[in-house]
């Protein structure tokens, strides 16, 4: 994880109403977050996102809310267990009504009874209180595209090979509907 002393360590508990505290958009959205990499999300918790809101990680690269959903589904398909177990949040104000969220932060999952740990960096743009950008960056490391490697025809190759990888998810998931409960 990155050095504490960047992060603003997150108390799980939402702050006291009483205390003069104000809350933090991180308040709101991370219990839904929470619940998305659980593999325990409802169809509340992507309420979170605007409509056009973009999923962003090395494998999958989701736009739209139905996708998104799509992303986050497969989990439990894929995963005997998975969450968030320790993080980090700091906020920083863009502009009004924008912001961006990092979550320094822990995964645990387990597959074929293996249990794997990766650490991530979670960038979150938030507009108007809703993740219009969702991008989640394995052992902190930027996503590879056409920006981000030296020849842009491989950038290129990583971003179209996730896409279509969110492609098949999203038509093996039932074009993002929610599970029936």
């Amino acid at each position: 994880m990155a050095d504490p002393r960047a992060r603003e360590q997150h108390a799980k508990e939402s702050d006291d109403p009483k205390a003069g505290k104000p809350r933090r958009i991180s308040d709101n959205i991370m219990p839904h977050l929470l619940n998305l990499y659980a593999s325990r999300a409802t169809a509340q918790d992507f309420e979170i996102y605007a409509p056009g809101a973009t999923f962003e990680d090395p494998l999958m690269c989701a736009h739209g809310v139905k996708q998104i959903k799509s992303a986050f589904y497969s989990l439990s398909k894929v995963f005997s267990e998975s969450k968030i177990v320790e993080y980090n949040i700091l906020e920083n104000a863009i502009a009004p009504g924008k912001m961006e969220i990092l979550i320094d932060n822990k995964q645990h999952y387990k597959i074929f009874g293996k249990d794997i740990d990766v650490l991530s960096l979670i960038r979150l743009n938030v507009e108007d209180g809703r993740i219009i950008r969702h991008e989640d960056w394995w052992d902190g490391k930027p996503l590879k595209n056409r920006d981000t490697v030296k020849l842009p025809l491989i950038g290129r190759l990583a971003e179209a090979s996730r896409r279509g990888s969110m492609l098949i998810t999203h038509a093996m998931m039932g074009f993002g509907k929610d599970p029936q409960p």
